[in-house]
């Protein structure tokens, strides 16, 4: 079991969503960025879907009542046990009583806390997301409290395993040659062409030749963007259309709105682009008041980039249950 010591608004518990219901109105929901929460569960031996904490509001700080391993994934923050500085994307051992502490985080938005065996709470359509706006899912349905107890799952494999302060190499610096840098403060975010792209015409190429600002109105459901507004050259009546996370749309303001994790199931304004699914992490971990610019891809390169990143999670995977041998022969 784990307390929240200390939490802010909007810390939840996450996976990697629950497909499979937008035809009734549920979003799929999970993580903002599922790639932290593949590595963290890895890193412990989970199966990459396991229940984290999903934390977006700092300070941060738990306490751990039994012997625990854990992960921090995620955000550019190095945690805090008892005090003392770890390593992050790493495997470190908890004794029980220890105090795990993560703080702002420079430049990203989002650290994920992975513990062996996952977090243990209802499953609910397949899944253990905290669904905000629909007040269930996660923990009683809401953000973490401070005061709140969560149970850990059972561990299939119960020795004590020594993973203390084994550590990955990051994504964006692991694929750097897949993954552009962020330069001068602008995140390159690859999208391809959507339904009602034509509509745009010249205001379509404005869309992709500028640079936007995320807004401070922007949440887990939408990027709200800010910049030149772009409007289609013909106004048409448009039904209510099924909607993903990564899909741009232009409402009549003319600035965009990327669907994010907890995207609407459907709308109605016209769709511009969609987002790669493999640059989604990378947008997750955003924040408001970032800039991003849009490059345009295909469906070739977005699957390549979708194989690359499932070759470094499996690397990962591989590499822990090898690396657990060698130290438990040592011990």
């Amino acid at each position: 079991m784990i307390e929240i010591i200390e939490t802010g608004p909007f810390n939840t518990v996450q996976d990697l969503g629950r497909p499979g219901f937008r035809d009734i109105g549920v979003t799929a929901g999970g993580a903002m960025d599922p790639l932290a929460v593949r590595v963290g569960n890895a890193l412990v031996g989970n199966a990459i879907d396991a229940a984290v904490i999903e934390v977006q509001t700092f300070p941060f700080k738990l306490r751990f009542s039994a012997s625990t391993v854990f992960a921090v994934a995620g955000a550019d923050n190095s945690p805090l046990l008892d005090g003392k500085q770890l390593l992050p994307w790493g495997a470190h051992l908890a004794n029980e009583g220890a105090v795990l502490e993560l703080h702002q985080p420079p430049k990203l938005a989002r650290s994920y806390i992975a513990l062996t065996g996952g977090v243990d709470v209802p499953a609910l359509m397949g899944s253990r997301s905290t669904a905000l706006r629909g007040n269930f899912g996660g923990h009683e349905g809401r953000p973490l409290s401070n005061g709140d107890r969560l149970e850990i799952g059972e561990v299939a494999d119960p020795a004590p395993l020594p993973l203390n302060g084994l550590a990955v190499v990051d994504p964006s610096n692991a694929m750097s040659d897949l993954f552009p840098p962020v330069v001068d403060g602008v995140l390159q975010v690859r999208a391809i062409p959507a339904g009602e792209h034509h509509l745009f015409s010249d205001d379509g190429e404005a869309f992709w030749a500028q640079t936007w600002k995320i807004s401070s109105r922007s949440d887990r459901t939408g990027y709200r963007l800010s910049g030149d507004p772009i409007k289609p050259t013909e106004t048409i009546e448009m039904r209510s259309h099924g909607v993903v996370p990564g899909v741009v749309q232009v409402p009549p303001g003319g600035e965009p709105i990327i669907q994010m994790s907890d995207a609407n199931t459907a709308g109605g304004y016209p769709k511009i682009a969609g987002v790669i699914e493999a640059d989604l992490w990378r947008l997750g971990q955003a924040r408001a008041g970032g800039k991003i610019r849009f490059v345009r891809s295909s469906h070739e390169e977005a699957r390549r980039l979708e194989q690359a990143i499932a070759l470094y999670v499996e690397d990962i995977r591989k590499t822990v249950p090898m690396v657990k041998r060698a130290l438990s022969a040592m011990v």
